[in-house]
This record gives C-alpha cells, sequence and structure tokens, in this order.
C-alpha cells in the first residue's frame, strides 16, 4: 500500500510528515510567545534558548515587541526535525452524515410523527452565548440558520422546537426545564474555559443527569471552542462539536442517532 501522495512539483511521504515553509520538508515553522524580562538582546536570546529546548534548529528571533513592566513579546522561526506518521492518525468524531436544513427537516416528515424538542444553555459561570446562539437562535452564524428554523411553516406541531435558555444557567435549572419539556437532547454550550473550568461543569452536568436517572433518556451534547468529540465522550457525553460546527451538524447528529436509538 503506497504511504506517498503527488504535490505540484514532488511526492509527499505520508509517513513521514513535517511542516512546510518556503520547501518541501524544511520543517520550518513560528511560535510567538511572551517573557517575563524586559526587552532587549539577553531577552532575545532567551528566546532563542527556548526555541532550542523545544527542538527548533536555527531558531530567530524576526519580530520583539516591548510590552512594558518587564515583559518581552517575540516571534522566533525554526525548524522542526520530528515527523508524524499520518498514516496512523485516527481522529474520534461525530460518525453521521451531515444534512443541511432542508434535508434535516424532510427527514423529521419521514421519521417522526412528533416534534423534536432541544433545550439548551450556556451553564454556569459562562456569560457567552455565542455559541449556543449560533446553533440554536434562529438567525444562526455564518449563513447557517439555528435549530429554530429546522421546521416547515406550513406544518405546524412538526420539527425541531429549540428553547434556548441563554447563559450562566445552572445546570440543575437545564436538566429541569428538560425533564419539563421531555426534551429529546440536551445542549451545553461552554466558552469560557480558563483553568479547566468546563471540565469541572461539565462533569458536574453528567453526574447530576444520573442523579435525576436521565441520563440515558436524553442525547447530551457539549460544544465550545475547546470540546472535541473525544473530550466530550471521555466526560459522559454523547457527542460533542468544537469550532466551525453549525446547526445543520447538531441537528443531523440528534435526527439521526434518535432513529438508531429508536426514539422515533
Amino acid at each position: 500500500m503506497s504511504h506517498t501522495t503527488a504535490t505540484a512539483n514532488t511526492t509527499v511521504d505520508l509517513t513521514k510528515i513535517k511542516p512546510y515553509g518556503d520547501t518541501l520538508n524544511d520543517g520550518m515553522v513560528q511560535t510567538s510567545f511572551t517573557l517575563p524580562v524586559p526587552d532587549g538582546d539577553e531577552a532575545w536570546e532567551a528566546a532563542r534558548q527556548l526555541a532550542k529546548k523545544m527542538g527548533l534548529e536555527e531558531p530567530n528571533v524576526v519580530y520583539h515587541k516591548d510590552l512594558g513592566i518587564g515583559y518581552t513579546y517575540v516571534i522566533v522561526y525554526g525548524k522542526c526535525q520530528h515527523t508524524v506518521d499520518y498514516t496512523q492518525i485516527h481522529v474520534t468524531k461525530v460518525e453521521s452524515t451531515v444534512m443541511d436544513r432542508v434535508e434535516c427537516i424532510q427527514y423529521m416528515k419521514d421519521h417522526f410523527t412528533r416534534p423534536i424538542v432541544v433545550v439548551g444553555a450556556s451553564t454556569g459561570t459562562d456569560a457567552h452565548t455565542v455559541g449556543i446562539d449560533a446553533i440554536m437562535n434562529m438567525k444562526g452564524f455564518h449563513g447557517h440558520f439555528g435549530l429554530e428554523r429546522f421546521h416547515d411553516p406550513l406544518q405546524p406541531g412538526t420539527g425541531m422546537i429549540a428553547v434556548n435558555m441563554g447563559s450562566q444557567v445552572p445546570n440543575e435549572e437545564l436538566i429541569a426545564k428538560a425533564i419539563e419539556l421531555n426534551a429529546d437532547a440536551i445542549l451545553v454550550s461552554q466558552t469560557v474555559t480558563q483553568k479547566d473550568v468546563h471540565i469541572i461543569n461539565l462533569t458536574n452536568m453528567i453526574e447530576l443527569c444520573e442523579a435525576e436517572g436521565i441520563r440515558d433518556k436524553m442525547l447530551l451534547l457539549c460544544g465550545g471552542p475547546r470540546i472535541s468529540h473525544e473530550l466530550a465522550q471521555e466526560l459522559g457525553f454523547d457527542a460533542g462539536f468544537g469550532p466551525e460546527t453549525y446547526a445543520e451538524h447538531v441537528a443531523s447528529y440528534i435526527l439521526q442517532e434518535l432513529v438508531e436509538r429508536k426514539r422515533a
């Protein structure tokens, strides 16, 4: 089995890929960081030495800026000598066919005799709604309509009912609303992730769902900038959605999973 692929002017060995800068396999990378020392020759040398310890050869400080009060921002170029076997990479990701909004609406007509109820919120101390709004609100994001539009206006009582509870919602309140509405899925958005606060909050969400006895009765989904499907499953969720995720990704998963679990 071949592990090479052709490019415009050469062939890449997929078992030994490395960064590309000016020429193939030169390993050239750019990294930036801030040092807690004043701008100057000593700071630049410290940056170069750190880059060497990171494994970069021929490091060169190409930009530096005095941030004041004894801090320096630097950008360093260097050559990475390590390679990765691309053919052995396996990423855990949501395994569902992504349908667009119209296809999702038709899928619901074909497979369900009732509305699909989805309840979501940014929980815990997270005050950011950009993520949950992008998925649930009618206008959606970047030309992708949210779940509130996943229904046929000519057929009331069908399609998807999306309930967005907003931000800083305690996990207990989100769960209570889901139980009240007999929801099919709960969406938890986590934008603020400093010091892994999202891990603590998401773990708490699972524990509360288990305590309420609803863990296996509803689909539990989470999403955010640092969320992956693998992390979500490790924490006990059914699926996780990271950056560049839109409502159709979430809806497609929910609908197909419900059919798979025979909850139509």
